[in-house]
């Protein structure tokens, strides 16, 4: 109840005030602002790291992270990725040998050829040195190091023809298996050491409440499926096309054994053009698969399976 004696009239309390009955006019506001067509200095973030290397991570590359605690799902990846790691190391030791190098053709050009086999010693530890730390530390530039020296020992100037440095096969077969096992494993070892990183990411979100996500389980069981039927695949197709020429004359023989004598001892496919023929027709029946939506039809068998 009001008292008596005081007033109810509120309009002073408006004194020197705009008072509408609506909101300001959004045409006028418009009006009032100045256009222009240049981007604002923050509006475009500073690009540090090439686009090239940041799709080796699948996404953009922040050089320095800070994680929790590994859990044992990220501790699995990192000893995963070590194994993984050790045998690279071991395979590229074999099967790239120092010849054919740059660092080899100018230790040979001044006449000290064991400087290029240091050289080449030193690139291989500085790649697995490189990786150990960038796995157990989860840094990405160590582990971006690691790849780079990785590659650059693979590389080759000189010499189509299939060395190897200390082990010596006559059976060319022990050295295509060789061969597919080292792209393999060299693709895997960039995967799971990728893969340490993304799982750290996601598992500090969880666990710092960033982001909520259902069934973590599930995810780390479809991405271990992955990793087991992924390599699979790229290995029995890479043996296919390495190979193919043998496949050949396995099938011409069932018909012919003088014709299959032939093209086991043609020396077009055993040569680069042989490899390229072999690589046409798989990629062919790749394609084929693709284009009947064969993935497509397994996801969805898959999913009603579930």
């Amino acid at each position: 109840m009001a008292q008596r004696g005081v007033s109810r009239d509120t309009s002073h309390l408006y004194d020197g005030k705009t008072v509408r009955a609506a909101a300001p006019s959004r045409r006028k506001l418009a009006a009032k602002m100045t256009s222009s067509t240049e981007l604002p200095k923050d509006a475009v973030p500073e690009v540090h790291i090439p686009s090239f290397v940041e799709s080796l991570f699948g996404g953009p590359l922040v050089p320095k992270m800070k994680f929790l605690p590994a859990d044992k799902m990220v501790q699995t990846l990192q000893m995963l990725s070590g194994a993984v790691m050790i045998l690279l190391g071991v395979l590229t030791w074999i099967v790239t040998p120092v010849s054919g190098t740059l660092w080899f053709g100018f230790a040979d050009m001044i006449g000290m050829e064991f400087l290029g086999l240091g050289i080449h010693l030193v690139l291989l530890l500085a790649g697995l040195g490189c990786g150990f730390w960038g796995i157990f530390s989860r840094d990405s530039r160590f582990l971006l190091a690691s790849y780079v020296l990785f590659i650059l020992i693979s590389l080759r100037f000189a010499s189509s023809k299939v060395t190897f440095e200390w082990l010596e096969f006559d059976d060319g077969l022990i050295q295509k298996v060789l061969l597919v096992s080292y792209a393999v494993l060299l693709v895997m070892y960039m995967e799971l050491t990728n893969g340490v990183v993304r799982f750290s990411m996601l598992d500090t979100s969880i666990r710092t409440g960033e982001v909520y996500v259902m069934n973590v389980k599930k995810v780390l069981n479809k991405y271990h499926i992955s990793l087991v039927v992924t390599p699979l695949i790229a290995a029995v197709v890479a043996a296919i096309t390495l190979m193919f020429k043998d496949i050949i004359a396995d099938i011409v023989g069932l018909f012919s054994e003088i014709s299959a004598t032939r093209l086991d001892e043609s020396v077009e496919l055993e040569s680069v053009y042989g490899v390229a023929l072999g690589t046409m027709i798989v990629f062919l029946i790749v394609a084929i698969v693709f284009a009947a939506n064969i993935p497509m039809r397994v996801q969805r068998m898959r999913e009603n399976a579930d």
